[in-house]
């Protein structure tokens, strides 16, 4: 006898189909506007009515490579320097792990709290494989990214020391035409990169932690020299007592340093990100440090002393860039790279090919 077939108790009913997440009338009117090219001249009048956007654009033909957008971006930045020059820049930097994007997240909500307009150009690493980056920096300010006075951008560091180079130096000109009054750059604190950032702002702020075990050797008396104070960061629950001893071995150190060309002598402090404890004494310090170096006209001569420089460094940039892009020079290139590899001449005689035959 077949078995008697039963209706499941356990019955599925058609469910309603969810409307579309998007618009398609919105998209396609976002990508008709991403199409479209702003002139040069569009540009530079939306930026110089302090339009992010615009801004944030213009940063990215400044950063990019082809030929077309940097002619552009030169007209733009030609056009915007009359209105630069009018803002304090802040350098700062600290080895990995110091906690540099909570310091500047709270540093940032201060001074917009203080009437600041506030614009952070944080330079996250490349990696040397894939050559990507996260490009995070935003994400870790979400607090300081939601400010009206406040303009982040994350940049890749490339293959420059800590991205600081030409477009780093050209992105502070186009903030300052848009309006925002203080500067701050954030280093991938790599070690060399802090060389870079020191030549092209007016303050260079070192950032710590306590219990690192370097607080003796200084992290390098190179950096601790750069340095226009030390902040030791984290300084909150059990972390106290040893942020402020750290801060004490620091402050003595810092004695044996010479005197600095602006009159102005290093100090440490403490502060935490967290519970914002210290953060106002910092921008104290920083406002202290601007009165003297504006009294006594180092301000004055250290910007044009950096403007000199990157004057130099441009041409050194271009040179090479020039250089490596000539079609006769790629082509030698990797004939004397195996040469060289296969020890049939040296690493000298074939550079010396190489620019003799671009001299030609």
């Amino acid at each position: 006898m077949e078995p008697t077939s039963r209706k499941s108790a356990l019955t599925e009913k058609d469910g309603i189909n969810p409307p579309p997440s998007l618009s398609t009338s919105s998209v396609e009117v976002i990508q008709e506007m991403r199409r479209k090219q702003p002139s040069a001249q569009e540009l530079i009048d939306r930026i110089l009515a302090h339009d992010k956007t615009a801004l944030s654009r213009a940063i990215t033909l400044v950063e990019s490579t082809n030929p077309e957008h940097l002619e552009k971006a030169n007209a733009i930045i030609q056009a915007c320097l009359p209105y630069a020059n009018k803002s304090v820049r802040v350098g700062i930097t600290g080895v990995p792990g110091v906690g540099k994007s909570t310091f500047i997240e709270a540093f940032g909500k201060h001074l917009t709290a203080l009437g600041k307009k506030v614009a952070v150009l944080a330079v996250d690493p490349s990696s040397t494989i894939s050559h990507g980056s996260i490009l995070g920096d935003k994400t870790r300010m979400e607090e300081l990214v939601k400010d009206e006075n406040a303009y982040i951008r994350p940049s890749a560091s490339g293959e420059t020391l800590g991205g600081v180079a030409r477009k780093t130096r050209e992105t502070i000109i186009l903030c300052e035409a848009a309006g925002f009054d203080t500067i701050i750059i954030e280093t991938v604190g790599v070690g060399q990169s802090e060389t870079a950032v020191h030549s092209m702002v007016d303050f260079f702020l070192l950032l710590k932690i306590s219990g690192a075990g370097d607080e003796l050797q200084g992290i390098k008396r190179g950096i601790m020299e750069m340095a226009d104070a030390i902040v030791i960061n984290k300084a909150d629950g059990d972390n106290i007592n040893k942020a402020k001893l750290a801060k004490a071995e620091f402050n003595r150190a810092l004695h044996l340093f010479p005197e600095k060309k602006s009159g102005w002598i290093p100090t440490a402090s403490t502060c935490s990100s967290y519970t914002k404890e210290g953060i106002s004494e910092v921008w104290q310090t920083i406002s202290e440090y601007f009165e003297l170096v504006k009294t006594n006209h180092y301000f004055e001569q250290k910007r044009k002393d950096q403007n000199q420089f990157w004057m130099m460094e441009t041409i050194n940039e271009q040179l090479k860039s020039n250089f490596y892009n000539h079609p006769e020079i790629i082509k030698l290139l990797e004939e004397n790279k195996k040469a060289v590899q296969n020890d049939e001449i040296s690493p000298f005689a074939a550079a010396m090919i190489l620019l003799n035959a671009y001299s030609k």
